[in-house]
């Protein structure tokens, strides 16, 4: 049986069902890593003595009860094991972005007063250095990985495993004190802070409770049947919350192993070594994934070629109707079993997908073409809608109720209204304690009965009960004509051509609609390698005068279908041009979570949003941008603009009226 068959209030605190995994599930693996080219394995009993040992080292240098303990690195077993002992001792973990520059890092560290940082490597010791004569309360460094560190002065700074040492080491005195702080841990204790991604401004530090994580977990993982058999990968952020939930949440409530890649450049190849059975990845994975798939089909022969368009176009409409339960003739069965042998198969397993029971995506909203073709190979890809202020999990799809528009039925013990405005509220044991150090953003955001502004536009499906997203609230607008303007479903659109990596549409109060692209450098570079066309920069091959065409026509086929939309119409592209340099989380255009910045875009590329609009063919333009070691440098283009074909509106309303 499952450990999420029990009462969540019999475990108050992620220790507390630490200890419950041990007892119940101790020889079964809780971590997989793999190093050096060989998969590591911790048993449950073993994860906890780590665990264990590391915390009494936390007692041993000092760490008090309510002390925020930064951690910055990819995703290892350490970091997931320096969570839980930091909440044993009654400190709170503050997981931070591993690829943020100095400025950001400083901010985080700073804006919680993280007394203690436990960091993976030489680069992020060096990080933290440079920032730490600007954080008085800093006090130590405790780093994972060796390798650089021999000659640094080691006063304030503490390898990982000799951490754990002295707590071994100093287990007889300090077992008692450790024991108390366990006790002392309620349901009502902060569990992890995590920071928002900062879109409309800096990030806000997000307490969650103990509550808020186990019930979300559990409610959760009962919505998707979710055994102490599952394995994830965890690769995502562990400041996100939705590794959070995934890798730790879910994770020790249900009792099942996560598996930590070796690096982030062998994601691709580690999750096929996993299989995992549960996983969840933003939609700009499974446009990357498509990305790669079509460029190796357009590299494969004729016959191979043949065979995949064939049985993909088959599976469009068979594939989703077997996964939901829907009537299938013999003949279409038979013929989709071939598919599976000859296409699906080999596809789902070059994606480490063969063995996946529950897929979610969500984040922002996915391509319905793209949702579509991984539902098409039979794997059950879900769409989730949440936020870190939800603690991940505001709806969800069930099985056979799944389609691209919708973002499921509220989860489990999660109330949804829509205001008049149209933006959506909700209220649930998941909905965060406050923001750190911040009254005023919490009672604009949560207010004195719970409800909680989601900051999103939508409405829910009579009949269904499925909620329907349409937009940020923030996005959404109206064209000059009074017509709906909703950016992000656009972008969507256009992101499900491999030529296509990110879309910024703009015309909120204009009389049309106008569009910054960028090119997928690996998709549009394949294709100049096989027809000989030689580049020498990004940028060089995004003013090609064939990739200019090419991103033309996929506009106009995306103009063409939003021609048939009854709401969105209007929001069909005039304009274009293909942006000289790709959107940036280091120079602020983009979050660390990779969602647009889009008044920060807007203020940054005012001189191109204008030449779009006063009719120019072409503009001149200059900007700075940062180098990965943190240099500042200026780019200068001269962009040609571009008009694209738009469609005559023909909406089933109007298809009615003749």
């Amino acid at each position: 049986m499952g450990g999420h068959a029990l009462a969540s209030e019999d475990f108050a605190s992620i220790p507390a069902l630490l200890e419950r995994n041990i007892a119940r599930f101790g020889a079964r693996p809780a971590y997989r890593e793999k190093e050096y080219g060989i998969w590591q394995s911790w048993t449950w009993k073993e994860a906890g003595a780590e665990i264990e040992a590391l915390a009494l080292g936390f007692l041993a240098i000092e760490v008090e009860p309510g002390d925020h303990i930064a951690i910055i690195g990819r995703n290892r077993p350490h970091f997931y094991w320096t969570m839980v002992a930091a909440q044993m001792v009654g400190a709170v973990p503050v997981p931070v972005y591993n690829d943020s520059v100095a400025e950001e890092l400083a901010y985080v560290l700073d804006h919680c007063g993280a007394r203690f940082a436990v960091v993976e490597d030489q680069e992020q010791v060096d990080k933290t250095i440079e920032i730490k004569e600007n954080l008085p309360g800093l006090k130590d460094i405790i780093y994972v990985d060796k390798r650089g560190m021999r000659k640094y002065d080691h006063t304030h700074l503490t390898p990982f495993a000799e951490l754990q040492d002295m707590g071994r080491a100093a287990h007889g005195r300090h077992e008692a004190e450790l024991a108390k702080r366990r006790a002392a841990l309620t349901y009502y204790s902060t569990c992890v802070m995590l920071y928002t991604s900062g879109t409309t401004g800096r990030p806000k530090g997000v307490v969650l409770s103990n509550r808020n994580i186990i019930e979300t977990s559990k409610n959760s993982a009962e919505f998707d049947k979710l055994r102490e058999t599952e394995s994830v990968l965890a690769y995502l952020p562990m400041a996100w919350v939705g590794d959070f939930i995934f890798s730790l949440g879910q994770a020790y409530w249900c009792g099942f192993c996560v598996c930590c890649p070796e690096n982030p450049t062998t994601m691709y190849e580690n999750l096929h070594e996993v299989g995992p059975s549960y996983f969840f990845a933003p939609p700009r994975y499974f446009e990357e994934r498509i990305t790669v798939l079509t460029i190796r089909m357009e590299d494969a022969g004729r016959l191979k070629r043949g065979m995949f368009k064939h049985f993909m176009e088959f599976a469009k409409d068979v594939g989703p109707r077997i996964l939901d339960g829907k009537p299938v003739s013999t003949m279409e069965r038979l013929k989709y079993a071939l598919g599976n042998l000859l296409v699906y198969g080999p596809v789902r397993n070059r994606s480490g997908m063969t063995n996946v029971r529950v897929a979610y995506t969500a984040g922002e909203a996915i391509g319905p073409e793209i949702f579509d073709f991984w539902r098409s190979l039979g794997i059950n890809l879900k769409q989730l809608y949440g936020q870190t202020e939800a603690s991940v999990f505001i709806t969800q799809q069930p099985d056979h109720e799944v389609r691209a528009d919708t973002v499921g039925v509220p989860s489990p013990g999660v109330e949804l209204k829509i205001a008049e405005s149209g933006e959506v509220f909700y209220r649930s044991p998941g909905v965060f304690v406050e923001y750190f150090n911040n009254p005023d953003s919490t009672a604009d955001t949560k207010d004195a009965e719970g409800w909680v502004a989601t900051g999103d536009a939508g409405f829910i499906e009579e009949g269904t009960g499925h909620l329907r997203i349409i937009d940020r609230a923030k996005d959404v607008g109206k064209l000059a004509s009074g017509a709906l303007f909703a950016p992000k479903y656009v972008e969507n659109k256009l992101k499900f051509f491999p030529n296509i990596l990110e879309a910024v549409v703009h015309g909120a109060d204009r009389d049309q609609c106008t569009a910054f692209i960028n090119i997928d450098l690996t998709a549009v570079g394949n294709w100049a390698e096989r027809n000989n066309i030689a580049y020498a920069s990004y940028q060089e091959l995004a003013g090609h005068p064939e990739v200019l065409a090419a991103i033309q026509s996929h506009i106009e086929e995306v103009n063409e279908s939003l021609s048939t939309d009854d709401m969105l119409s209007g929001c069909q592209i005039h304009r274009f041009l293909v942006l000289h340099k790709e959107l940036d989380a280091d120079d602020g255009e983009l979050t660390r979570t990779r969602k647009v910045r889009r008044k920060i875009i807007g203020e940054k590329y005012g001189d191109l949003i204008t030449a779009l609009y006063d009719g120019s063919a072409s503009v001149s333009t200059e900007t700075e941008v940062t180098y990965e070691d943190g240099r500042k440098g200026a780019i200068k283009a001269t962009l040609e603009l571009r008009d694209a074909k738009v469609f005559e509106v023909k909406t089933k309303a109007l298809e009615a009226a003749e």
